[in-house]
């Protein structure tokens, strides 16, 4: 079955970083756009980046220039390099996978799978 499994997770002050790593299985994981997610406490879950099947990214511009998307195709994984972190990118971190090819913008992408989440808090 597919599996989306996150870590990387963790505590850090501002201005930190961290990176994130997604292992998928149980699918065709180089035939899918991936993405990250991230939900706030008493927030919408909200769109942080994702990377097309070609490599194409996007990013939201609360996050632009700070985090990095990337996939690794011969490990079935996909990352999240989070530099110059702040306060409010404190959040549930959730790896996704979306079943289409090429160019997938943040606003086109619809999950198909989800991870079970990994924990980031950033103090002040």
């Amino acid at each position: 079955q597919v599996q989306l499994v996150e870590s990387g997770g963790g505590s850090v002050q501002a201005g930190g970083s961290l990176r994130l790593s997604c292992a998928a299985s149980g699918y065709t994981y180089s035939t899918y756009c991936m993405g990250w997610f991230r939900q706030a406490p008493g927030k919408e879950r909200e769109g942080v980046a994702a990377i097309g099947t070609n490599g194409f990214t996007s990013y939201a511009d609360s996050v632009k220039g700070r985090f990095t998307i990337s996939r690794d195709n011969a490990k079935n994984t996909l990352y999240l390099q989070m530099n110059s972190l702040k306060p409010e990118d404190t959040a549930m971190y959730y790896c996704a996978a979306f079943r289409a090819a090429g160019d997938c913008p943040l606003l086109i992408f619809r999950t198909s799978y989800w991870g079970q989440g990994t924990q980031v808090t950033v103090s002040s």
